[in-house]
């Protein structure tokens, strides 16, 4: 049987009444986790696990972060390198001939066989952080080699059948034409991978399940994120209603941030699963949030923004940090009596990201 918690006192809870600091971008642990190659997948605790080697989901993330550092003026020669780094693992894993990138490389280089065309997740996250290159990074040389590839690799997202690759691709393609505006390929494109997750939410949601599928699973606010950003009034429209049920949802009765657990996910017509809650779902919460808030212009959105973003820092369930504000590590994740204490890639880039965008908010309100 699902429990709650308890509710914290007065005293505890006054920590979190205002505004508070957002804690200082370190990223000690993301060189740690990174060598000449890419970046380890887990950690021991905080110790690479090299046995595990490398994905390019996780240097696709990575290298979005590293534009983020540059946007916020952080574009240190450690900075691009680390860049240089994750992209050129990216251009190693691109097969030419399917147009696809190869996910999983071992320790000694090799792909793994179940990467030979990776999976539809990787496509979409490699093409979204393309994108991202082409209209956030002021580096011309990264602007064009990441532009080249993702006019190579755009039509594989036409064939995945991952809603979650679909929205990646949206967020892609509306970072790409940001830039470039007039390519309409990739424009119809976009108005196709809308429209499929348009179809999905007519055939599955009801009044009391808006959504997309019967479940929901991980990366869940990416798909609504993907329709604010596409650009039409309809896909908004679904967008910003399926975004507000999954935020009541994801909340504690005592008003925290709660993600779907991954220990069981939330299958429509049972309980949702409470723990493994994940980073990534705070990530993509976040920034779904400030997506949310840019298009309405509606501040209370932030305020989820922060909501989700404080899980990191303590405000959940059992009131325990998971970053690490020595090394601006993250630890994998919140289990039911404990945090698990390794420290991967995806936990730490997604810990990263999300503040960087926090900060990347502030910088945009500065006069």
């Amino acid at each position: 049987a699902r429990t709650d918690p308890p509710i914290r006192s007065r005293e505890e809870r006054s920590k979190w009444e205002g505004p508070r600091p957002l804690p200082p971008l370190i990223h000690d642990h993301l060189k740690r986790l990174t060598d000449w190659t890419g970046i380890f997948q887990f950690a021991d605790h905080g110790i690479p696990n090299l046995s595990e080697g490398y994905c390019s989901d996780d240097c696709a993330r990575a290298l979005l972060l590293t534009v983020y550092l540059e946007e916020l003026g952080r574009d240190t020669p450690e900075v691009e390198s680390l860049s240089t780094t994750y992209a050129a693992f990216l251009q190693f894993a691109f097969d030419a001939d399917r147009k696809r990138f190869r996910n999983f490389l071992t320790f000694d280089r090799q792909w793994r066989r179940e990467s030979n065309v990776g999976s539809d997740d990787c496509q979409g996250r490699v093409i979204w952080t393309l994108g991202a290159c082409v209209r956030r990074s002021k580096r011309a040389p990264l602007q064009f080699w990441a532009a080249r590839h993702f006019e190579e690799a755009i039509e594989s997202c036409s064939e995945t059948s991952s809603p979650r690759s679909w929205a990646f691709c949206l967020l892609g393609i509306r970072d790409y034409l940001s830039r470039l505006e007039g390519d309409r390929r990739v424009a119809r494109i976009g108005e196709k991978l809308s429209q499929r997750l348009l179809d999905l939410y007519d055939k599955v949601a009801t009044a009391d399940w808006p959504w997309f599928e019967e479940s929901l699973t991980y990366d869940n606010a990416r798909i609504p994120q993907s329709l604010l950003a596409s650009g039409s009034d309809r896909a908004a429209a679904v967008g910003l209603q399926a975004l507000k049920w999954l935020i009541e949802t994801q909340k504690s009765p005592r008003g925290d941030f709660r993600p779907i657990g991954s220990d069981g996910f939330y299958v429509k017509g049972s309980a949702p699963a409470q723990f493994d809650q994940q980073p990534i779902e705070a990530l993509a919460t976040v920034s779904a949030c400030l997506e949310a808030a840019r298009v309405t212009g509606d501040a209370s959105w932030v305020g989820e923004a922060r909501l989700a973003f404080d899980w990191f820092v303590g405000r959940n369930d059992l009131d325990l940090e998971l970053y690490d504000p020595i090394t601006g590590g993250c630890r994998d994740g919140l289990l039911r009596d404990r945090v698990n204490q390794n420290q991967g890639a995806e936990s730490t880039l997604a810990f990263l990201l999300s503040l960087a965008e926090m900060n990347l908010l502030e910088i945009s309100r500065e006069p």
